[in-house]
């Protein structure tokens, strides 16, 4: 048995091993010894290639400069050809005396500018873009160099092209940083706010950490982003509490603002007369800074510069546009039988008495008409003669319900909404 004699197992299992490795090693040392291998020296010439066909292949060779660039109120044709890279003499004369470049171009805040140049720096053609208005078009201005080398320009028309674009954001200070931070229009941030106005104070409410995930609508010109669309649906995370919302309309009705569970969100009245802007006053008891006495502050002040756009919190009918007292220039507007909205120190008053106006529709300009010490708007919601806190009114109004036969589609669209919003939550504003 071998477990009768361990020892003798011990040393043949030894002897084995020794001389397998021993077996190993002589392999190994009968390898070829490299200082004992044969060299062999191998010469051979080289012609190198001409260099003056090189040469001069270069010298033929040309290429094409591009360069965009916005357009500045205070651009002159110089300015603007410097700050592409342009210099060419012939295009500046032109650009200078052609009455269709002074009157689309020069002074046109914001247009869209694209160049293209030669290697000389000399204008091939220059092209500049702009929204004409709301009704999904854009016009073109293009200024080329023809054939006989003479400059011609003209003015195209041409549909918008719609993209969707998906992003998210964190908020560290403030919603405006946070969608700059990740290259989100402002336009969307100031949508989002609208849509969550009565669920969300974004004036005072936001908290470090709140995070939101955005789907929208970019709208392009020969494929660069011209301006931004529609909210198409949106997250925000809000003090740990989850808010949502995506756009649907209905066959033959105005589109609203929905829970993706199909409650709407989209009230009677909108919660500010501006565009998301900084509250300096609310509905409360305040010290009147021009009668110096403690007075219950009947309204919401909202701080803005002069010019700032005011609009109707509502549908309805202007009851009065005028000069009033304290208020200044102001605007009465009759939303029903019982709600008016007052707006006043403005400094330019947009409608006129009677007239028939949209929820959202500009109906003048922040102003200091009046008793005010300082640009701003002063808004007051009425309901039967008693004013109220217009948050909690837009809180409390109804909004448009889902049909039983618009149903089916809507579920059908919230099922791509959530998706869409998940796979914006890992997405940092890219195109979908």
């Amino acid at each position: 048995m071998l477990s009768d004699h361990p020892r003798q197992l011990t040393a043949l299992l030894a002897a084995l091993l020794l001389g397998g490795g021993g077996g190993a090693f002589a392999v190994a040392s009968f390898g070829p010894d490299p200082s004992a291998l044969p060299v062999r020296e191998v010469i051979d010439t080289v012609e190198p290639l001409a260099l003056a066909p090189q040469a001069e292949a270069l010298d033929a060779y040309t290429f094409n400069l591009y360069r965009s660039d916005i357009v500045r109120p205070t651009d002159t044709v110089e300015s603007l050809l410097a700050r592409v890279g342009v210099s060419d003499p012939e295009a500046a004369a032109f650009l200078r005396q052609d009455p269709v470049v002074r009157s689309q171009l020069l002074g046109r805040y914001g247009r869209t500018l694209r160049v293209e140049a030669t290697d000389q720096h000399a204008l091939r053609n220059l092209t500049a873009r702009w929204v004409v208005d709301d009704r999904g078009g854009f016009q073109r201005l293009v200024v080329e160099r023809n054939a006989s080398g003479r400059f011609a320009s003209r003015v195209e028309t041409a549909p918008l092209a719609a993209s969707t674009r998906l992003g998210s954001g964190t908020i560290r200070t403030s919603l405006f940083a946070a969608v700059d931070d990740a290259r989100i229009p402002d336009e969307v941030a100031i949508q989002v706010a609208d849509i969550f106005s009565a669920e969300i104070d974004f004036h005072r409410g936001l908290r470090k950490g709140d995070r939101f995930s955005v789907v929208y609508e970019a709208l392009e010109a020969d494929g660069e982003p011209l301006r931004t669309g529609r909210v198409l649906s949106v997250e925000f995370v809000n003090n740990g509490k989850t808010f949502q919302a995506m756009w649907f309309q209905e066959p033959g009705s105005k589109g609203a603002y929905y829970t993706l569970d199909g409650k709407s969100l989209t009230s009677s009245y909108l919660a500010s007369p501006m565009e998301f802007s900084r509250i300096t006053s609310s509905f409360s008891m305040r010290f009147h800074p021009i009668l110096k006495t403690w007075q219950a502050h009947l309204g919401t002040d909202f701080g803005a510069p002069t010019g700032t756009p005011v609009r109707t919190v509502g549908d309805g009918v202007i009851e009065f546009a005028g000069v009033q007292n304290g208020f200044g220039n102001v605007v009465f507007v009759r939303h029903n039988a019982g709600d008016v909205t007052v707006y006043a120190h403005l400094s330019r008053i947009d409608v006129r008495p009677g007239q028939r106006i949209d929820q959202g529709q500009r109906i003048g300009l922040v102003g200091a008409t009046g008793w005010a010490t300082g640009p701003h708007l002063h808004f007051e919601f009425r309901v039967n003669g008693v004013n109220k806190d217009p948050v909690d009114v837009a809180r409390r109004s109804q909004g448009m319900a889902l049909t039983a036969a618009a149903r089916p589609t809507f579920d059908r669209m919230a099922g791509v909404m959530r998706a869409q919003l998940q796979a914006a939550g890992t997405t940092f504003a890219r195109a979908d």
